[in-house]
């Protein structure tokens, strides 16, 4: 029993991994190609996307969405744990990066799945606004720039069905939201959005330290 989270060292992660880890071939090799880029630190941790994937299939949900798609691979997590049915909402504004996303989807099969918007994710969500599609939503997953995460969160929870849920990674952001000497722009918004959701009484919540940290909001 322990009263606290167990320091993640490089040693202990590693056997997490060995004991944990179930990653498809594509899954591994998007994840090896991703981390050859300049922008590898923006890549979701293979447990993260584990856990994106289980939690999707112990919500049996069909509807999802997504807010920052990089290279595909919390899309793809997700995609493979939906149902033929089901299908997931990717946003992003990089058609660079959702071109290697598109190859790994194709082979894995999921692209049938998966509907890119390349757009601001603003657009997109207030367009799925208009379109009467509040409350439609099963799971949402915001990765995208941390300024933007309140006004992510605040339409994703009106796109959520009630009992629906919503997960948003980097919340721990390396530590440094609990640093009061460090004051950049992405750190204030990470702690102003930690305020938010913990006392926003719309929603149930538990912030992980999973990956950068991830927090869990289930809609009332």
């Amino acid at each position: 029993m322990s009263r606290k989270t167990l320091p993640m060292t490089d040693e202990l992660y590693r056997y997490l991994l060995d004991v944990s880890l179930r990653e498809s071939d594509v899954q591994r090799r998007l994840r090896e190609e991703t981390a050859q880029l300049p922008e590898a630190g923006m890549q979701l941790s293979p447990e993260q996307g584990q856990l994106l994937g289980l939690l999707v299939r112990l919500m049996g949900a069909r509807r999802c969405l997504e807010v920052g798609t990089f290279t595909g691979y919390s899309t793809l997590a997700v995609a493979l744990a939906l149902p033929e049915d089901g299908f997931i909402t990717a946003c992003d504004v990089s058609e660079i990066w959702t071109d290697i996303a598109w190859r790994y989807w194709q082979e894995a099969d999921v692209a049938h799945k998966i509907f890119l918007r390349l757009a601001p994710a603003r657009d997109t969500l207030d367009g799925l606004l208009a379109q009467d599609q509040a409350g439609m939503y099963d799971f949402c997953f915001i990765d995208a720039d941390k300024e933007g995460y309140l006004d992510y969160y605040e339409r994703c929870l009106r796109l959520l069905r009630p009992g629906g849920l919503l997960a948003v990674d980097n919340t721990l952001w390396g530590g440094r939201p609990a640093d009061p000497a460090v004051n950049d722009i992405d750190t204030v918004a990470i702690r102003d959005f930690n305020r938010r959701v913990r006392d926003d009484a719309r929603v149930e919540m538990a912030l992980l330290p999973v990956g950068d940290g991830l927090t869990l909001a289930w809609k009332r």
